[in-house]
């Protein structure tokens, strides 16, 4: 495996060209030769100039064209949209043939994305459509908390009907793997309940005694230490506080919200269940900022060594 680190410049309005600038000036040497940025030169010398860096560019950046680029900072543009698609689009058709090992993106606009023509809910729907995946995982990892999830960007109630038992052991098996790639020898898994108080017997819904508990059943009948459901409302506490390594949550909002409480700027975005491997920074294009080079990095530098620790096989 390639030990060189793709990172995807995201939408060029936004401020996905200044944090990876600016994560790439305070490298050292050595990282800085393992990294290359998939976006336009310009934009990022743009970038380079708004966050007052002395960088030199040369040999760090696979190159792509912008139509009437670079354009104006923090405007929602179709134009933005195509490129950001095409810089993720080369990034993991290099992550396939091992030129890079790991892709870490910069936030992408949802909206300029789909005027593009390019229809996904996002990143992990896209990585997975180009990858040729019928789904991936989504993983939001922090020091003290770690989340993956069933399902994300569907509304509510799509998301209860997604959480088949199927479909929850399956995320089960793929938190257990990840977590024992990266050093835990046996991850205790809490899974969150769908209802208040997991239903409390039926009183609140059926959907926990009958989606997630045969899910978490075959998963210990197949040796993973996992338990729940367990009612949402104290799990991440306890996860927190060092009861278990990794919580299954069955929604978008059930994993997000604890995990920005308590890790906004920190938090990585991990894609589970693909043939390459990808993280991200937890957060989005930021239009209101970009441009002024008051975007905060220290998110970029936590997905950048989380991918390092990727492609390196460290515990």
């Amino acid at each position: 495996m390639s030990d060189i680190i793709g990172i995807t410049m995201g939408d060029p309005a936004g401020v996905g060209p200044e944090i990876s600038v600016k994560a790439l000036a305070e490298m050292s040497a050595e990282d800085r030769a393992r990294t290359r940025i998939y976006g336009n030169r310009a934009t990022l010398e743009k970038a380079r100039d708004a966050v007052d860096v002395a960088l030199d560019l040369e040999g760090l950046v696979v190159d792509l064209p912008i139509e009437g680029g670079p354009l104006p900072w923090g405007k929602l543009d179709p134009r933005g949209g195509d490129a950001a698609f095409r810089f993720i689009e080369k990034a993991v058709r290099d992550a396939e043939a091992k030129t890079i090992g790991c892709i870490v993106t910069a936030p992408i606009n949802k909206e300029a994305l789909n005027l593009a023509g390019h229809h996904y809910d996002g990143h992990t729907g896209m990585l997975a459509h180009l990858t040729g995946q019928k789904t991936a995982w989504m993983l939001l990892g922090s020091e003290r908390l770690k989340v993956i999830h069933v399902s994300t960007h569907v509304s509510l109630k799509t998301a209860i009907n997604r959480a088949t038992p199927e479909r929850i052991l399956a995320t089960i098996r793929m938190g257990n793997d990840h977590l024992k790639r990266i050093g835990y020898e046996n991850p205790r898994i809490a899974v969150a309940g769908i209802n208040p108080h997991c239903g409390e017997n039926g009183l609140f819904g059926t959907e926990d005694d009958l989606q997630v508990v045969p899910a978490v059943a075959q998963a210990k009948a197949e040796g993973i230490n996992v338990v729940g459901p367990i009612s949402a409302d104290t799990v991440y506490h306890r996860a927190y506080t060092g009861a278990f390594d990794l919580v299954v949550a069955q929604y978008h909002d059930q994993g997000h919200i604890p995990i920005k409480l308590v890790a906004f700027d920190t938090a990585v975005n991990v894609s589970l269940g693909l043939p390459i491997d990808r993280t991200s920074v937890d957060h989005g294009t930021a239009f209101d900022i970009a441009g002024t080079g008051k975007a905060n990095h220290t998110n970029m530098q936590s997905a950048i060594a989380y991918a390092r620790r990727l492609v390196s096989g460290k515990k």
